[in-house]
């Protein structure tokens, strides 16, 4: 038997992936239903979750190492038997696969993934490449339920590992809450939003090589010839220097500024002429609903997959080829000249909204919307915050830790 109203999620994440933001739009949301969430903490990645809210306990699984916390989770699935655990990214989703093989309990496996497989691994190493896909198109077969985030992502993850394509279900991202489509948002506390500055293109995501801002500095260095306008991209990562540097030889240093990380970029969405998207590949980027929902209009780059479905083919912003600057440059011009209603924008949005797309996570996972018994508040005494041991005792692979239930914020 398994508990009907507990739901595990096992992540393992940089901090500030989609995946972080998926987690922390749909873990409340269950809990919101009457479910019990428990987090599944591997030391020092992400998700965080913030406040913690109401009915979700953040397990700490005793060790930095996705593959020492098998014997913890192990021990978590014998104890508390969630009727479903959802996983997400490869090396997780097998950890999770073997966790229930080992414990021998009936919880439903629902694995994610979110990105287009065949483009994301022809960028590893030929080991990596071999073992991600023999195991996606293996191992998976045993998991109850394959989700993934759009219907390109979907034939993609079938056609090159597989996977019976009907074994894969398309759930969109829960990137929106529902007050966001309604709610105004304050200018951010930068100088180029006040009143009267020139329009400010923006980009959000990683600085890396899969989200190719290099091409977006390239298109703004051609749009800024042409009128004033600023260009800031929020995120961190490897290539900022590099990407600096780029704007200084093309002459737009002034106008570019890479400012870092922001957890809730919403605000700046909400102020920015225009959003600009230019990845390489994608699965469904969450960051488009995002600013369709506050009514910023989009150009995005057809790359696979996920813009053509979100932007519907084009309707509700421009889809220019990848990599190509010059074309990029024409559609955000295009775009500054004639934007669509916001109010048309917003409504594009509407399928990414959080509760939807809760609704289509509980029928992937074979859950009923509200679960029939609701899940008991947890007790004050075990929601506050317990801080951990510097050194807790653990057994040959950090398991002993991995038996509490501890709240813990790091990066």
């Amino acid at each position: 038997m398994t508990d009907p109203t507990r739901i595990a999620c096992f992540f393992s994440t940089s901090g500030h992936s989609g995946v972080d933001r998926l987690a922390q739009n749909l873990i409340p949301a269950l809990a919101r239903r009457g479910y019990r969430v428990d987090l599944l903490k591997v030391r020092r990645h992400g998700p965080e979750v913030g406040d913690v809210p109401e009915g979700v306990e953040v397990r700490d699984l005793g060790s930095r190492h996705t593959y020492a916390c098998l014997p913890a989770i192990v021990r978590y699935l014998h104890r508390e038997r969630p009727a479903v655990m959802l996983s997400d990214k490869d090396r997780v989703n097998r950890m999770a696969l073997a966790a229930r093989a080992l414990a021998g309990v009936p919880t439903r496996l629902a694995l994610r993934s979110g990105t287009t497989v065949s483009v994301d691994l022809a960028n590893r190493g030929p080991l990596e490449r071999w073992i991600q896909r023999h195991s996606m198109g293996w191992l998976y077969r045993f998991a109850d339920n394959v989700i993934v985030n759009s219907g390109a992502a979907a034939d993609d993850l079938s056609a090159y590992t597989g996977l019976p394509r009907h074994r894969i279900r398309v759930v969109p991202n829960p990137a929106v809450p529902e007050a966001r489509f309604e709610e105004t948002l304050p200018r951010p506390a930068h100088p180029w939003f006040a009143p009267g500055e020139p329009p400010v293109i923006l980009g959000v995501g990683e600085l890396g090589a899969r989200k190719d801002f290099g091409t977006l500095i390239r298109a703004f260095a051609v749009v800024r010839k042409q009128r004033a306008c600023r260009l800031l991209i929020l995120g961190r990562g490897r290539a900022r220097d590099e990407l600096l540097r780029l704007a200084m030889s093309l002459g737009v240093a002034a106008d570019v500024e890479l400012p870092g990380f922001r957890a809730a970029p919403q605000d700046y969405m909400a102020h920015a002429a225009l959003f600009a998207f230019t990845s390489l590949w994608e699965g469904n980027p969450a960051v488009l609903p995002e600013a369709l929902a506050v009514g910023t209009p989009v150009v995005a780059t057809d790359c696979p997959s996920g813009p053509r479905e979100v932007l519907e083919g084009g309707r509700y912003g421009p889809l220019v080829p990848v990599g190509d600057a010059m074309a990029l440059a024409a559609a955000i011009v295009q775009t500054l000249d004639n934007p669509l209603p916001a109010q048309a924008l917003r409504d594009a949005a509407r399928p990414f909204a959080v509760e939807a797309s809760t609704n289509a996570y509980l029928d992937a996972m074979g859950l009923p919307r509200w679960p029939r018994t609701q899940a008991v508040a947890t007790p004050p005494s075990r929601r506050r915050p317990r801080p951990s041991q510097p050194n807790p005792p653990t057994g040959p692979m950090g398991e002993k830790s991995g038996d509490q239930a501890l709240r813990v914020q790091d990066d």
